[in-house]
């Protein structure tokens, strides 16, 4: 069969560097870092002490207090970026089939919050015997600000979550673009969310030692690709974007951002926790989405990496961008925003691959900040160009996302821009 052309008509985000799109690409085009002190919790006690937190978010701007009260943060920064997404791609709600329209929204870990507090409060308490709150459960699913979405607007389309840990939200974008080519929706509010800055999370991260400790200089600790790296930094957030298939979208008369090119999956089966130190699957995947695109390699002016700023992570993924690309690797811009936004697990997809979209609308790259000249790894090839501490400009048609999980679930979507 002939497979459906499929375009992005919207987009919404909710991130450490603001709330809406303006804030968030303005933020991320200056370079700025979202890493501060944690204020979630009293993390004085914590071997990490920050992380990039959403600022300034008041769930009262957006919900009732009654209806806030049934949801986890991560469900609520999914309706907020799915609400912009929607106004943004200019859809009517009251012609569409809401039949035909979906929710593909996914979480790496889901309510996390809801689960550490109602197990706390469990423990404090077991004297007086059982006592949760009946939104419990369905504050806590990953699946639930897919659910959500879908009932506040009414769309009966394909409803679900995908969990790959931090690769979840790049499934959730390569989900809903395979099912609207194939015909199984008309348009489908795609993306991920995230809220897992408490403290079982920082704690159970530190254990690992995944995470940075640069607690006396929190803003420069997410360094991806320099050799003083010393882990990554916790981001929250979360960003939709609406896939449409695109006769659909021309015949609305939509103002069309981009076009999906198509998508890569693969595993490492290698390591619980690390990449494959020669990133095996990384290269399997990125040229899994290449020929799933019918693009060279040649045709892609920007990738932004998975980039988390760990030691063995970045040094793999520099690696198997230079055995996918070849001679051409040294023609693209790579850059990882985790310097800015800290690594939003489940949905860090989400949020780079808007970066990607943002970046083919306007052609321009944002960087990766916190590098200073002399902090090199003997072991990454810096003729790369991984657009250090400065936006740069340049013509970008087509740009490239990765995302790599925990468990070795690997992850790359395309998008490109839109030609009739």
């Amino acid at each position: 069969m002939e497979l459906k052309r499929v375009v992005i008509t919207g987009v919404g985000i909710v991130s450490p560097l603001g709330i809406g799109v303006e804030e968030t690409w303005s933020a991320l085009i200056a370079g700025k870092s979202g890493a501060a002190p944690i204020t979630h919790f009293d993390a004085s006690k914590f071997n990490t002490q920050f992380a990039c937190e959403v600022k300034g978010f008041d769930s009262n701007q957006y919900f009732d207090r009654k209806e806030a009260r049934k949801l986890d943060r991560y469900a609520q920064y999914a309706i907020v970026a799915a609400k912009e997404a929607i106004e943004n791609s200019g859809l009517d709600l009251e012609v569409e089939d809401k039949n035909e329209i979906g929710v593909v929204v996914a979480a790496g870990i889901g309510g996390m919050e809801t689960l550490e507090n109602e197990v706390s409060n469990y423990a404090v308490n077991i004297e007086k015997g059982p006592r949760f709150n009946p939104f419990f459960i369905p504050k806590m699913i990953s699946d639930i600000a897919a659910g959500q979405i879908s009932i506040l607007y009414g769309f009966r389309g394909p409803n679900y979550s995908t969990a790959s840990a931090c690769a979840s939200s790049t499934n959730a974008l390569i989900d809903a673009f395979n099912l609207i080519r194939l015909g199984k929706a008309n348009a489908i509010v795609a993306g991920g969310a995230e809220a897992a800055i408490i403290p079982c999370a920082i704690g159970g991260f530190n254990a690992m030692k995944a995470l940075s400790t640069r607690n006396d200089s929190f803003e420069t600790a997410s360094r991806p690709f320099s050799a003083s790296r010393d882990g990554f930094v916790m981001g929250e957030g979360a960003a939709c974007m609406i896939f449409e298939e695109l006769e659909h979208a021309l015949a609305r008369g939509a103002d069309i951002i981009c076009e999906v090119a198509g998508g890569g999956l693969s595993a490492d089966a290698y390591h619980l926790t690390a990449t494959h130190p020669e990133g095996e699957g990384a290269i399997l995947v990125m040229q899994r989405a290449l020929k799933d695109a019918g693009l060279t390699p040649a045709d892609i002016d920007y990738i932004n990496v998975h980039g988390t700023s760990t030691p063995v992570g970045d040094r793999s993924e520099a690696k198997a961008i230079k055995v996918v690309f070849g001679e051409d690797a040294y023609k693209l811009n790579i850059s990882s925003t985790k310097s800015m936004t800290g690594h939003l697990l489940g949905a860090a997809g989400a949020t780079e691959a808007f970066v990607c979209v943002m970046a083919v609308k306007n052609d321009i790259v944002p960087p990766t900040i916190n590098h200073e000249e002399g902090d090199e790894d003997e072991e990454i090839d810096y003729n790369l160009n991984f657009t250090f501490n400065k936006a740069q400009k340049r013509v970008v048609n087509a740009a490239l996302s990765n995302t790599f999980g925990f468990g070795g679930h690997n992850a790359s979507l395309i998008v490109k821009k839109f030609v009739k």
